[in-house]
């Protein structure tokens, strides 16, 4: 900055210079003056500096002293913290070894109080902490290896096996005590399962683990126990239902069957209260409705003077059956944590249920109690699926397969009696539904009615072919019937029944269609053969004008020919009318369809005096007939009185 300032300026360098110089002597010159004036003050901080450090160099070497010592400090520092850290170190080791030794004879030692709880004390609620207590102290010795190798364990081990033999023998006797006791007669045997077998499962897991030699005698025991009771509870329980049982059906309770005496006919209008009709189904239905429902308690049946069809036994039986294999299922999985027992358990019942069932199904006839057993057996299989215990699937199988049997043998027997049935028998001089026709429509129409739950197709086979059987009997009774209109109004009433029942089963398929054809074509029939009753001649002449073919005119028809039929219907035909109606009336059980029957009739009959007066219309001078003739108009107004009469 100060050359800059001098160039700036423009001020003379030597000059400047010059001056710069004399005030750097006048300065020296100063400070020289002021050091002389000091001399003496100098000389004396010289003498205080020498001073100073000959008491320096006296701390110097104190403190070195000191740092010597300090060093051989430090050093036994250093090895009382190594000496510290290893002394704590085992302190640490033998406290770990301590607690761990501590532990092990806790474990391996079994203190007084216990021994003497496991050796005098009651089996109860108590006795079941005794016996966890030894139990972790047996699973100790057993898993540690190490202690087969120590000495302790040849001191321990015959104590410990000797207590564990007295635990496992006083609950050995203890269970075989309380399995025993359910042998007594009328032992409410589920309620001593819950209330007294359950709160001591853990001794059962305590024999699991520490007495095998003993369990299976345990398991034995009481797969023997309950095997026996609950073979005579199901054995007096089937007596007991059995008392209770209305007459079954019989080989001569089938179709058609026992001629002499008629058979079903005659027995079925009986009315028994010890019999259950063989063919209506009617309220025996509400048995599957009623399939959860609790089983019969017999006595109380019994006291009232009730009686039951088989299929309620078969379902009161069963029902017993799952609730008591439903509940021992659910015992066995909690006591003993096996429950594939039951098979075992339950081997004498099933073989008394199946003794039963092989005694009465091959000789029950009854068709429809087959089915609702078979129902039955499927709604207990659900109510087992819905409760996921599968215990008795095999059993329901195996009902299953012997049920079907038997209800084909009884369908087959029906169908063989319809085709060797003595019509001469059956055969009554009677047009209105016969009583067999009328039982085979209600016996058809309960098979269809439980198999649209069921489904099956061997089912649908069945009817077929039965239906097949009775359209045959029917139109050989229908044979014995000389006057043609009578063999048609017989298939009629009957055809119109048998439909009328089958429909109020609902969805029945392909059955009613067959019988509504057969209906269809027997109406044509009947219709013909009325109006041939009072109209013979204005039909064959009519059916003879209207044949291309036929040879029964020469010619065209002529006044001559037509003259009698005009004035004959043109007299008769109100009292016709009135004639037919009252015959319809009479004949047909279905008013309904005795009204269709008696419009198609009337229909006809105008259809047939519609074509005579055409062909009155065609002859030459045939005005003299006009007069005779009826209105068509007329004849339909008088039609529709009639058919308003319904």
């Amino acid at each position: 900055m100060v050359p800059a300032n001098i160039f700036a300026n423009g001020t003379n360098l030597q000059e400047y210079t010059r001056g710069v110089e004399s005030n750097l002597r006048r300065d020296e010159q100063g400070y020289l003056e002021t050091y002389i004036e000091e001399s003496d003050n100098l000389v004396l901080l010289h003498g205080q500096f020498h001073d100073c450090e000959i008491i320096l160099s006296q701390i110097g070497s104190l403190l070195g002293g000191f740092q010597v010592e300090i060093g051989s400090i430090s050093a036994e520092i250093k090895s009382l913290q190594e000496k510290s850290m290893e002394m704590g170190m085992k302190l640490k080791n033998r406290k770990l070894v301590e607690l761990k030794l501590a532990k092990f004879i806790e474990e391996i030692i079994a203190p007084p109080s216990l021994v003497t709880a496991i050796i005098d004390g009651e089996v109860n609620e108590e006795y079941l902490r005794h016996l966890e207590v030894l139990s972790k102290k047996l699973k100790f010795v057993g898993i540690d290896y190490m202690l087969n190798a120590s000495e302790v364990f040849q001191d321990v081990q015959q104590e410990m096996d000797r207590l564990r033999q007295t635990a496992v023998a006083k609950v050995f006797d203890f269970i075989i005590e309380k399995i025993y006791s359910l042998r007594k007669p009328k032992t409410n045997i589920q309620m001593l399962q819950q209330n007294s077998l359950l709160k001591y499962r853990y001794l059962i897991l305590f024999l699991k683990e520490h007495g095998k030699e003993k369990y299976p005698d345990i398991l034995a025991a009481y797969i023997d126990t309950m095997n026996k009771v609950l073979s005579v509870h199901f054995f007096v329980y089937i007596e007991a239902l059995e008392r209770l049982q209305m007459n079954m059906a019989t080989p001569n309770d089938l179709f058609g069957s026992d001629s002499k005496s008629l058979g079903v006919l005659l027995r079925v209008q009986e009315h028994s209260q010890k019999r259950s009709s063989i063919f209506a189904l009617g309220e025996r239905i509400n048995i599957l409705k009623e399939v959860d429902q609790p089983a019969l308690v017999p006595h109380i049946s019994e006291a009232n003077a009730l009686r039951y069809p088989y299929e309620a036994l078969f379902r009161s039986l069963h029902k017993l059956l799952i609730d008591t294999s439903c509940s021992e299922y659910l015992f066995l999985e909690a006591f003993f944590g096996e429950a594939s027992l039951l098979y075992e358990i339950f081997a004498g019942a099933f073989t008394v249920i199946d003794e039963h069932l092989k005694l009465v199904l091959p000789n029950c006839y009854d068709a429809i109690c087959l089915m609702l057993m078979i129902c039955i057996t499927r709604k207990h299989q659900v109510i087992m699926s819905r409760r996921r215990i599968p215990c008795l699937d095999s059993y329901f199988d195996k009902v299953n397969i012997f049920l079907w049997p038997c209800f084909k043998k009884v369908i087959d027997m029906h169908l063989q009696c319809l085709k060797n049935c003595d019509v001469k028998t059956l055969w009554e001089d009677d047009t209105h539904p016969h009583y067999a026709i009328r039982c085979y429509a209600e016996f058809a129409a309960s098979l269809i009615q439980l198999n649209v739950e069921y489904g099956n197709n061997q089912l649908d086979m069945n009817l077929e072919q039965l239906h097949m059987a009775i359209d045959n009997l029917l139109v050989r009774l229908a044979e014995r019937f000389r006057i043609p209109k009578s063999q048609a109004l017989f298939l009629l009433n009957n055809y119109d029944m048998i439909i009328a029942v089958l429909k109020e089963a609902g969805d029945i398929g392909k059955i009613p269609t067959f019988f509504e054809e057969k209906l269809e074509s027997n109406i044509s029939l009947f219709v013909e053969e009325l109006l041939s009753e009072h109209f013979t001649d204005l039909i064959k002449f009519v059916k003879a004008y209207d044949d291309e073919e036929s040879t029964s005119f020469t010619g065209s028809p002529t006044i001559a020919d037509v003259e009698p039929l005009v004035k004959d219907f043109a007299m008769r035909w109100k009292a016709v009318l009135e004639a037919m109606h009252k015959d319809v009336i009479t004949s047909f059980s279905n008013l309904s369809c005795g009204m269709e029957i008696l419009k198609a009739a009337m229909a006809q009959l105008l259809n047939y005096y519609n074509s005579l007066s055409e062909c009155v219309k065609m002859i030459p001078r045939s005005s003299t007939l006009n007069k005779y003739l009826v209105s068509i108009t007329s004849i339909s107004y008088e039609i529709r009185k009639y058919s308003r009469t319904f």
